[in-house]
C-alpha cells in the first residue's frame, strides 16, 4: 500500500499558502495512486489554514496531457491557469479560470492548463482522476508528469480562495505580474 499512497503535509503546503505561518492540519490531503489504469483518488481535509481553504498544491503537466476529474463527494472550487507563450515567465498568465464543483460533476482540464482544487465544504472532498501517475516513493507524492516548480516559485496560483463572510472569495497573489483573461466564476475579489 505504501507504494501507491501519498500524503500532502502542512509542512510541504507552506510553500504555496497565502499565509505560510498559519496553523493547519498535519495532513491537507491524501492520495491513492493507481495511474491511468486504475485511476487516482484524492481526499481533502475540510477547514481553513488562516483564511485560506484547504487546497491541493497545484501543478502544470510537463507534456501535452489533458486530465479529467470526477467529483465523488463534497464541494469545492477548481482553479485553472494557462501560462503565456513560451512559459518561461511563470508570473505572466494568458488565462485564469474559477470553476465551482460538487459531487456528480466532471471537470475536464485541457492540456497546458495548470490546476488545483480547493475544498470549500464542511466535509471531505473526494475526487477520482485519470492522471498517469507512475513510480514509487516521492514520485507518488510529486509525480514526474507534473511540474510543481513554477507554482512553488510563485507561492501558489494567481488567486487564493479564502473564507469571507461565510463564503468563498478570492485574494490575488501579488507574485503574478499579469493575467490577460480571467473568469472569476462569480466569486468576489477582496484584499
Amino acid at each position: 500500500m505504501s507504494d501507491i499512497f501519498a500524503v500532502r503535509t502542512h509542512e510541504k503546503m507552506q510553500e504555496v499558502l497565502m499565509e505560510p505561518n498559519a496553523q493547519g492540519p498535519e495532513a491537507h490531503y491524501w492520495m491513492i495512486r493507481g495511474g491511468s489504469e486504475k485511476g487516482n483518488i484524492t481526499v481533502w481535509e475540510s477547514g481553513l489554514v488562516g483564511r485560506e481553504y484547504i487546497k491541493t498544491y497545484g501543478h502544470y503537466h510537463v507534456d501535452n496531457l489533458p486530465e479529467t476529474y470526477w467529483i465523488l463527494s463534497g464541494e469545492g472550487i477548481a482553479l485553472l491557469q494557462k501560462r503565456v507563450g513560451d512559459e518561461s515567465d511563470p508570473s505572466r498568465l494568458d488565462s485564469f479560470k474559477v470553476v465551482k464543483v460538487k459531487a456528480g460533476d466532471t471537470l475536464d482540464i485541457p492540456a497546458g492548463w495548470g490546476h488545483l482544487v480547493v475544498n470549500t465544504g464542511s466535509t471531505f472532498l473526494v475526487t477520482k482522476d485519470d492522471s498517469p501517475v507512475a513510480g514509487v516513493g516521492d514520485s507518488v507524492s510529486m509525480p514526474q508528469h507534473a511540474d510543481y516548480k513554477q507554482v512553488q516559485e510563485m507561492h501558489g496560483f494567481a488567486y487564493y480562495v479564502v473564507e469571507h463572510e461565510g463564503q468563498p472569495a478570492l485574494v490575488k497573489n501579488p507574485h503574478y505580474a499579469s493575467i490577460q483573461e480571467e473568469d472569476l466564476g462569480g466569486l468576489e475579489e477582496i484584499k
